[in-house]
């Protein structure tokens, strides 16, 4: 099997930061980074309690947020009143090392919230889901830093391992590095880009992260709740730090700043210098995304109905609780074998919708109506499929297997709004409003033209250019439209039927057959 060929394509504007993601060229995410965004997953606030909520088992914290963050019983994590102390005690100047700070007692799982918390209590809290629709972001009390290649959490004691990394004597290597060279009060996650790394690259990376606390921590005095404590990386250094590795290709960055920034921050953690190389300036003369394809990938990929080769076809809906997927053959069914052929449309199918789930970022429930297969061994077939389609998701998520009646279930998970993108152009005739002019009125327009050319300019003869249904309106009938216009004026008047034309477009020629341009013309608004 080829090598993927993995591709970042970043462009600038005023207000953002557009970043696509390419295999082989094709578009499989798709990220905006607002300049105005704020409250993002990883940004750590001092908040405090607004309220508490016994019957969901949750309190309401305000962070500055338009609506108050939710922080759940089951996010506090088991050290939380330790957390919670070491924080009263660091914003009064009393502690700043965790070090050899005593541990309170850990809290059960079926406790109660207010037996933790106080209405008032300053807390510090990380975005674990960005607001979405009505609701407001939802926060956890268990901190954690994300770094290139580990994480680490303040007040644990525990050594985890990326399930990924499979090499047993890999993940034995891994945890003895980690053991030599852990803080003290610290747990640590060994992510999936750690594998073969030797203990320097990691341990510079840990020391990073352990920094990153002290100076949080220092801040805790001076700071106003609400107030952000820590700022997490902007969407593009979370990217590359997420995405880049040696299997990648090329970054094209459109701005000499960004490119700049970028290379800079691939050097701050590659131990191959020459990495940075990837980072490639865009200096074509049309944008960007028309250069690579990916604007069309855009305005294919989004909207309602996304079609596939052979005429095969998705319906995508979105609800308030969840998303609705349904899959259609289109012409594309055999009738010779029904159960083979339908499989390999819903294999299709399946693999268009787990680039859907990564392109459009949705998250939650999704239900998926494939075409129905009346084996079973079809139906593990295609469940086995969908699983290996979305192997490379880095979103957590669970397939149910097929119902008997074609429906499959996905959970994924959910951090921030699905990416949606309006792919319709607005209609030049009704201007987005469903309704045109009555044709009574466009009758009454073309005939106060006529009179201006006439009368005023003294045309000799006029040709009038119109889309076929207005041709067909004016010159309906005996004593038509056109005919009443000649008696009127007493000039000839020509009308042409243009098929390319919109439904309200007109041009006006003279008896040259050269077009008349009014400066009170109404056409393409």
């Amino acid at each position: 099997m080829s090598e993927i060929t993995k591709e970042l394509i970043i462009t600038t504007h005023q207000k953002d930061v557009q970043i696509a993601f390419l295999e082989d060229k094709r578009l499989v995410e798709l990220h905006r980074e607002k300049s105005s965004d704020q409250f993002s997953v990883g940004d750590i606030y001092l908040g405090k309690v607004r309220r508490l909520h016994a019957g969901l088992r949750a309190a309401f914290v305000d962070i500055g947020a338009e609506k108050d963050a939710f922080l759940h019983y089951s996010d506090l994590g088991s050290k939380v009143k330790t957390i919670n102390e070491f924080v009263a005690q660091a914003i009064a100047k009393k502690r700043r090392s965790i070090t050899n700070f005593p541990s309170e007692p850990t809290i059960t799982k079926t406790g109660e919230i207010n037996e933790v918390l106080s209405t008032g209590q300053l807390l510090l809290v990380q975005i674990a889901k960005e607001a979405i629709s009505t609701k407001g972001p939802r926060v956890t009390t268990e901190i954690s830093f994300a770094g290139r290649y580990v994480v680490l959490v303040p007040f644990g004691d525990k050594i985890s391992i990326s399930q990924k990394i499979k090499n047993n004597e890999e993940r034995n290597r891994l945890k003895k590095i980690v053991q030599g060279i852990k803080p003290r009060n610290f747990g640590i996650i060994i992510r999936t880009v750690a594998k073969d790394k030797n203990v320097e690259e990691i341990e510079a990376d840990l020391k990073q992260l352990v920094r990153k606390w002290n100076s949080a921590i220092a801040n805790l005095p001076q700071a106003k709740p609400p107030s952000k404590i820590v700022d997490e990386l902007d969407k593009t250094s979370v990217l590359i730090r997420d995405f880049v590795n040696e299997t990648f290709h090329a970054i094209h960055i459109d701005s000499p700043t960004l490119y700049q920034e970028v290379k800079n921050y691939i050097n701050s953690f590659s131990e191959n210098r020459q990495k940075s190389d990837i980072v490639k300036l865009y200096k074509g003369s049309s944008p960007i995304f028309e250069y690579f394809n990916v604007a069309k990938q855009i305005k294919s990929s989004f909207g309602k109905v996304v079609t596939l080769k052979n005429g095969i076809y998705l319906i995508i809906e979105h609800t308030e609780a969840m998303h609705v997927i349904d899959v259609n053959s289109g012409n594309r069914m055999r009738k010779s074998d029904k159960e083979e052929s339908t499989l390999e449309i819903n294999i299709e199918a399946a693999a268009e919708i787990a680039r859907q789930l990564r392109l459009r970022d949705m998250g939650g429930l999704i239900v998926i109506d494939f075409i129905d297969l009346e084996k079973a061994a079809s139906r593990k077939t295609l469940h086995k499929k969908m699983t290996e389609f979305m192997a490379n998701d880095r979103a957590k998520h669970t397939i149910l297997p097929p119902s008997k009646f074609g429906l499959v279930e996905i959970t994924r998970q959910r951090v921030r709004q699905a990416t949606t993108i309006e792919i319709e152009d607005q209609c030049p005739s009704c201007q987005g409003t469903g309704k045109i002019k009555p044709l009574i009125l466009i009758e009454e327009e073309l005939e106060n033209m006529l009179e201006f050319l006439f009368l005023k300019q003294i045309e000799k003869s006029v040709t009038i250019a119109v889309h076929p249904y207005i041709y067909a309106f004016l010159t309906k009938g005996l004593i038509s439209k056109r005919v009443k216009w000649m008696l009127k004026f007493k000039r000839y008047i020509r009308i042409e039927s243009k098929q390319g034309y919109q439904l309200l477009e007109y041009r006006f020629f003279n008896s040259n057959l050269e077009e008349i341009v009014l400066w009170n013309r109404k056409r393409e608004k």
